[in-house]
């Protein structure tokens, strides 16, 4: 455990910020899973939808640095792949 006051501080941030982190990974999570739920089940509205969420949140996280920028775009683009390839198969 920390004894100095700034060291008790930094924990303190520390602690806030691992819990925003979690929160906003959770989230991605879900958002993703939802998304390959609806490809799976062919519902090209509801992927649509999803898909736009899940762009917003990678951005989000991305610009908070909870991912880095690079794995922000990696990821919207294979979702994009597989959302267009669903959109295709009418």
């Amino acid at each position: 455990m920390p004894i100095k006051k700034s060291a008790k501080k930094e924990l303190r941030k520390t602690k806030k910020r691992t819990a925003r982190n979690k929160k906003i990974k959770a989230n991605l999570n879900f958002l993703e899973r939802k998304f390959f739920k609806f490809i799976q089940e062919k519902n090209k509205e509801k992927a649509k939808e999803f898909y736009q969420k899940l762009q917003k949140a990678l951005d989000k996280a991305a610009k908070v640095n909870v991912i880095k920028k690079n794995k922000a775009s990696r990821k919207k683009s294979r979702l994009a792949k597989k959302l267009n390839t669903l959109l295709k198969s009418a």
